[in-house]
């Protein structure tokens, strides 16, 4: 208010000192917002659709159906139309739930998301028209919450178009069309808020960030560029109580779209696989491998019988996949997956300090994590572990160096916690507490097999490892670790000063 008194004290100055001049607010440059998208919302609008599902649920609490004024006429409609009237405890409730899609051909191709239509038993489409039609379920995905539905409509259809998501750069303008809250066709606005973002939903998560507004509802609707063309779907929102705080998340339509594409095609996914178990390169890994990045993804196990298989070891750095860097461990399982199967791939790897690049042919995913599950199926869980006996003696020098003790796998130890005889290495007996072992998940009954990636078979072995890298300065020093579930993983751990 001080700054509007002083402006208008200012133009009555003039005023009164020049009478010939007539200074006006129309007269001066005033900001503006950005160009209006009425234009292109009316344009993409008719391609947006409202997705409804129900499905039935055995009766009990939840949301009774509506009851009008005992006797009314309302009341007797309302009873008519209620499916459960007079199947007292037997009666069943209807599920309902609401969501977004767009067409994307005009023979009644539709993408929404996954959880919009998993498990319902019926789905209808609404037209902006307000033509009501069933849709069948073509394909779904719930890595990436994806799924594809087809509605005839005995006419063509008004659709859209995918862009490149690639292109969409933090601060574009970028505008939603959805269903929110059930309301109907809605349009919001924004900015892409941020790119590549990892929120934990799925193993390819690849989401763009955007303020314009994701409501309940949004789920499946199209993002689109200022072009008219769809560079997200809409997925996830962080809300409070169930409305918009300016930070959704699409998935990205250069992900999307080979899913898309399969679940046309097939009716299913048909992704490339690997066959590594792989972590994240800490800090302290890449100071142990002597790396002066956390690029890549470490090999922590190797499928048996899958396409690494006698190709890929325990410890291998992944640091590119069919010649695209792998930056961050989260990049690999998208890259292969995008990749087709049985490629033949070249994978640049570290191990043992030198670069090596090794040829791959993939397999399927979807094959791989059935023949993994069998897999599982077949081993039997080992005995949970009892405390280790006394007779297992610390290894002199450990607790100091590294923050743990450890002892040989005699038959007592082995039999205690379940290892198999072609088990080789040392058993964590103790760690040491506040150490960096206690804080990276050192824990008694591990057992150590390999200490910089070089196999080890006894204690003194450990202790002449760990003791050359901190003589060479490493900062710290890297164990493969198996648990009672026969699960390996690496951790680095820093050398005590």
């Amino acid at each position: 208010m001080r700054f509007a008194r002083a402006a208008l004290c200012a133009l009555l100055f003039v005023s009164a000192v020049t009478p010939f001049a007539q200074p006006t607010l129309a007269a001066s440059s005033t900001a503006q917002g950005p160009a209006s998208v009425a234009a292109l919302a009316k344009q993409l609008s008719p391609a947006v659709v409202n997705i409804g599902t129900s499905r039935h649920v055995p009766g009990g609490p939840g949301l009774p159906f509506p009851q009008g004024p005992d006797g009314s006429q309302l009341d007797d409609m309302l009873d008519h139309l209620n499916p459960n009237d007079g199947l007292g405890p037997e009666a069943e409730q209807e599920a309902e739930s609401l969501g977004s899609g767009f067409i994307i051909k005009a023979d009644g191709l539709i993408v929404t998301n996954n959880h919009v239509i998993d498990g319902a038993e019926e789905i209808q489409v609404f037209l902006t028209d307000g033509t009501r039609l069933p849709a069948k379920v073509i394909g779904t995905d719930a890595k990436t919450d994806l799924a594809v539905l087809k509605v005839d409509a005995g006419r063509e259809l008004p659709f859209v178009e995918f862009g490149d998501s690639d292109t969409a750069e933090v601060g574009d303008w970028v505008m939603a069309i959805g269903n929110p809250f059930g309301l109907g066709g809605s349009v919001t606005l924004g900015i892409v808020s941020a790119r590549n973002r990892d929120i934990n939903s799925g193993p390819y998560d690849n989401f763009i960030q955007t303020d314009a507004a994701i409501n309940q509802g949004n789920s499946g609707g199209p993002l689109f560029d200022m072009d008219g063309k769809v560079v997200g779907i809409n997925t996830a929102l962080l809300a409070s109580g169930g409305s918009s705080i300016g930070i959704g998340f699409a998935v990205a339509v250069n992900l999307a779209k080979p899913v898309i594409d399969q679940l046309v095609e097939y009716g299913e996914t048909r992704r490339g696989w690997l066959g590594v178990g792989i972590q994240e390169v800490t800090d302290d890994i890449a100071a142990s491998l002597g790396r002066h990045n956390t690029n890549g993804a470490l090999v922590v196990d190797v499928t048996e019988g899958g396409p690494s298989d006698g190709v890929l070891k325990e410890g291998d750095l992944i640091l590119q996949f069919d010649n695209k860097p792998i930056e961050r461990m989260r990049d690999l399982p998208r890259i292969v997956a995008e990749t087709d199967v049985g490629k033949a791939v070249e994978v640049k790897i570290l191990r043992n300090g030198k670069d090596e690049t090794v040829k791959i042919s993939l397999g399927r995913l979807e094959v791989g994590e059935q023949q993994i599950a069998e897999a599982q199926q077949e081993q039997q869980p080992p005995p949970p572990p009892d405390a280790p006996e006394d007779n297992i003696g610390p290894a002199p020098g450990l607790p100091e160096l590294v923050g743990f003790e450890a002892g040989p796998l005699s038959p007592e130890v082995r039999k205690q916690y379940g290892i198999p005889d072609d088990v080789k290495g040392v058993i964590i007996t103790s760690v040491t507490s506040k150490s960096d072992a206690e804080e990276k998940g050192m824990i008694p009954g591990l057992v150590v097999s390999e200490v910089n990636q070089q196999p080890i078979e006894t204690v003194a072995d450990v202790v002449e490892m760990v003791s050359a890298a901190k003589e060479a300065g490493r900062p710290a020093v890297l164990f493969k670790v198996t648990d009672a579930t026969m699960t390996s993983r690496f951790i680095a751990v820093r050398v005590r000063n």
